[in-house]
């Protein structure tokens, strides 16, 4: 078998027609995932004992006629942000370097429940923060298309496992755009849900008002298929929404002719050539299946930067203060006081990054800066969803790029924050206002490097998105 080119409809006829079985799968999917993984460094751990026990309760399953489950034997990576008990669970930080959850996320259940087989956890920006995946304390993730340059961030680890065939699908999270850019870069599928779709229990919190998990897949009808099997209500997490989870496969193969398609006018501006043509490649390929396509306007996008990371950094500051030496994380051998083990436990344990939007977020979170930063902040929040609701009145969806460049070279924004925040200038709008959007290939550069259209729809509407997914898809995109 090909691991690298199955897909979750080819798993399941595979496995129906006795071609092999989940075991066999897993033992081969784990074995080739090692092999690669020196080219990338996109896998961190490997869980042979969980991997090849879930296998064999499928083969167990079907071996009594019982219904294996939507996902069986999918060999899927699970972004390293994302609790599985019993397995090392490191946020891509030295401080979490020997943590181990003593229990699983409930999206990590959910996938589990219906058949899929974890193979191990995949690299990230230390605590999701990062658009390049260098930001990990255990080196950065290689991009499989192109291995001098950068996956993305933060969910590069998660997006290259599925880039370079060792996962058939993967699970990231999304804070600002950390699920759709790696997905562009890497030339997959990739899904931000509407924020509250899928339960955040067990995902360790960056900026929890902001954060998403989603999957990853070589294919639309996959992601889809991920996200059918972990969405719903969860009363583990009161963030998470009651509203009902339609049929997300029957939205892939209804027809797109007839819906009025927006594109915002903020996110045509300052996109490189290749990456443009792209994009217009992409619309064209969705006029022709019967779209119709409008100009608007979201006039606060400019605003989205800087309103973004102070929102970001400020819930940062409050989230990472649990990380101080007293649980979960290493302490440092040379503190004599508490005070001492504070401090030298984070000063040593945290990469730049980190300390860098702990600071910011602390400094707009303090007295006499609150109003002027923070809560103007979130108003502005308030002003882009607005932006998104009037836009939502006269068109179904949105289509805009991603990012406005193909993946980078390592090292080359590093030194930059302030070029590598921008990188994220058309994801975070759609985060800020927790809307469903994803990032589909649509074309490669003139250097062979993917570019990926961006889909946006309104709150709780994953079926529109995957259906204009679907179209282009079937398009050629």
């Amino acid at each position: 078998m090909e691991i690298s080119r199955l897909t979750i409809s080819g798993i399941q006829a595979g496995l129906r027609e006795k071609k092999f079985s989940a075991a066999e799968l897993a033992a081969e999917a784990l074995r080739f995932a090692r092999s690669e993984n020196p080219k990338t460094n996109a896998y961190l751990t490997f869980c042979d004992e969980r991997a090849l026990a879930a296998a064999r309760q499928v083969d167990e399953r079907l071996a009594r006629g019982e219904e294996p489950g939507a996902l069986a034997g999918v060999p899927m990576a699970i972004k390293d942000v994302i609790s599985t008990r019993g397995v090392r669970t490191t946020c891509g930080s030295k401080l979490l370097a020997q943590y181990i959850p003593p229990y699983d996320a409930t999206a990590v259940e959910r996938l589990e429940a219906a058949g899929a087989v974890m193979l191990g956890k995949a690299n990230c920006d230390e605590f999701a923060m990062g658009s390049s995946n260098e930001n990990s304390a255990y080196g950065p993730v290689r991009n499989p298309v192109a291995l001098e340059r950068v996956p993305g961030g933060s969910s590069g680890g998660s997006a290259a496992t599925v880039a370079q065939g060792t996962a058939v699908a993967s699970l990231g999270s999304d804070t600002g755009g950390s699920i759709r850019q790696p997905a562009s870069f890497c030339g997959v599928v990739g899904v931000t849900p509407t924020y509250g779709r899928v339960s955040r229990y067990g995902l360790v919190a960056f900026a929890s008002s902001l954060d998403h998990i989603g999957p990853l897949a070589r294919n639309v009808g996959d992601a889809a298929a991920v996200l059918q099997a972990m969405a719903g209500r969860d009363g583990r997490d009161a963030t998470s929404a009651f509203a009902p989870v339609p049929d997300y496969g029957e939205a892939l193969v209804e027809p797109v002719r007839g819906l009025k398609i927006g594109l915002p006018r903020e996110y045509f501006e300052g996109l490189t050539n290749d990456t443009g043509k792209q994009i217009e490649r992409g619309i064209e390929l969705l006029r022709g299946q019967g779209c119709e396509f409008v100009e608007v306007s979201l006039p606060h996008t400019e605003y989205a930067i800087a309103c973004y990371y102070i929102i970001c950094t400020a819930e940062a500051s409050s989230n990472l203060a649990r990380f101080d030496g007293v649980r979960y994380t290493m302490r440092s051998a040379e503190a004599q006081t508490m005070a001492d083990m504070y401090r030298m436990t984070r000063g040593e344990g945290f990469g730049a990054e980190c300390k860098r939007r702990i600071m910011l977020g602390t400094y707009v979170l303090s007295h006499g800066y609150y109003d002027a930063y923070y809560l103007k902040a979130q108003q502005v929040r308030t002003l882009i969803a607005r932006d998104f609701q009037r836009v939502f009145e006269e068109v179904d969806a949105l289509v805009a790029p991603v990012s406005p460049f193909a993946a980078f070279k390592l090292g080359e924004k590093l030194d930059d924050p302030i070029q590598m925040y921008l990188s994220d200038i058309y994801t975070i709008t759609g985060s800020l206002a927790g809307i469903p959007c994803m990032s589909v290939p649509c074309g490669v550069t003139g250097e062979g490097l993917p570019v990926g259209m961006q889909i946006l729809t309104r709150h709780f509407d994953e079926p529109g998105m995957f259906r204009v997914a679907g179209a282009l898809e079937r398009a050629g995109g």
